[in-house]
């Protein structure tokens, strides 16, 4: 988890992706710059959700701190914060909830 606190605002989200660990196929060993991104991953935080119609109040998101989510292959934009590599994509981005 990120040392700082990092606050996504309106309906974005803070994922760290998960590392589905390295894969050698036939001896090959695949670059990271080669790599696909992984599509799953952990949710760190949540902004306060997207206005209202009235634009008066926030809709609360739908995910939450925990959950395992799953992401489209090129969402987000990808941030590094003290270290870590995390992604932040708005709800929208967001497929799935891994239950």
């Amino acid at each position: 988890m990120a040392k700082k606190n990092v606050r996504p605002i309106f309906d974005r989200v803070l994922v760290k992706r998960q590392d589905p660990g390295e894969e050698i196929k036939g001896g090959i060993v695949i670059p990271d710059t080669a790599k696909e991104k992984p599509l799953e991953g952990t949710v760190i935080a949540t902004g306060k959700g997207k206005r209202n119609e009235a634009g008066d109040d926030f809709l609360k998101p739908v995910v939450k701190k925990g959950d395992r989510v799953l992401i489209g292959k090129y969402s987000g934009t990808d941030v590094k914060i003290e270290g870590e590599e995390y992604v932040i994509v708005r709800e929208d981005d967001i497929l799935a909830v891994v239950e």
